[in-house]
């Protein structure tokens, strides 16, 4: 990921932002973003309907901005950069989905391990100076991947994928908490009221819908919905990801590293996670709306 392709960007009023920690249920709110932007239930490729910019091992820059450039639709845009690595705009809405750390960490393993283009990610390690290595192989042992995500073998900053790239990545949004154009989401609250949450994500960026169409958006932004429609949502997986889009819908459900981690591997992880972030962003990330309103927290 490179901050600096996002010079190129130029912004239009209700442009839409989907920016994330990777993992965290980014596809499934560029889905949402999108079912309420064409108000209809039709599957459409995410991947190409809103342009992640920041990734500089996909199309040149030229192409992704002339993409960009020539939607006539109100356009949704992705990014996995940090709060304060992106440009911001009054009448750019941004969204950010959280998820508990080692629910993301057990998605990336998975995601890492099922990815087939790594020589597109070597390029652009070797291309730029400032990297100069080939992108990292993950672990295929989900113990020894968390202790590299950990920094415990020496690892964590070769990746953009780490412990401290999420530590940093939450704090930075959590501290832009109160931003009137920012919406923080949580996971585990999309998996517990959809309906609810998909009605907040409407509300925000101020899209009505009628009540005929509303249970049919809310239908196609289901777990079961978006595995089905995968092919059509990701037509370019089949050439990443072992299992194509089916690999990369994978489980949608939490708690997936309580069958892989010991309680000593989720301590080490909870500890850290006391000492790098606030007791607030913490229990946000633990717990989402149930927790109580970001916005509201002192910290």
């Amino acid at each position: 990921m490179d901050s600096r392709r996002w010079d190129a960007y130029r912004p239009r009023a209700g442009d839409v932002l989907v920016a994330t920690y990777p993992k965290c249920g980014t596809t499934w709110m560029q889905q949402i973003v999108s079912l309420l932007i064409f108000q209809s239930p039709e599957p459409r490729a995410v991947t190409l309907s809103a342009p992640w910019i920041d990734a500089r091992f996909t199309r040149s820059l030229d192409d992704m901005i002339a993409a960009i450039e020539a939607q006539t639709h109100r356009r949704s845009l992705k990014s996995h950069l940090p709060f304060d690595a992106l440009p911001h705009y009054d009448e750019v809405r941004t969204i950010h989905v959280a998820r508990d750390g080692l629910d993301a960490l057990m998605s990336w393993h998975n995601h890492s391990l099922r990815y087939r283009r790594h020589a597109s990610l070597d390029a652009a390690g070797l291309g730029d100076e400032t990297v100069a290595r080939p992108y990292p192989r993950p672990a295929e042992d989900p113990r020894a991947f968390f202790r590299e995500w950990m920094g415990l073998e020496g690892r964590e900053r070769e990746s953009d994928v780490s412990a401290a790239a999420f530590f940093d990545t939450e704090k930075s949004y959590w501290s832009a908490r109160r931003a009137a154009n920012l919406l923080l989401v949580h996971y585990n609250d999309l998996l517990a009221d959809l309906d609810g949450e998909m009605r907040r994500i409407a509300a925000f960026l101020e899209i009505e819908t009628p009540a005929a169409v509303w249970p049919k958006l809310v239908e196609a932004a289901t777990f079961a919905s978006m595995k089905r429609e995968g092919a059509a949502l990701l037509p370019m997986a089949d050439a990443g990801f072992d299992g194509g889009a089916d690999g990369f819908i994978f489980a949608g459900r939490n708690e997936r590293w309580r069958e892989a981690l010991s309680e000593d591997d989720a301590a080490l992880y909870r500890v850290r996670a006391a000492r790098e972030m606030s007791a607030g962003l913490n229990q946000w990330l633990a717990q989402g709306r149930r927790g109580g309103d970001p916005r509201a927290a002192s910290d």
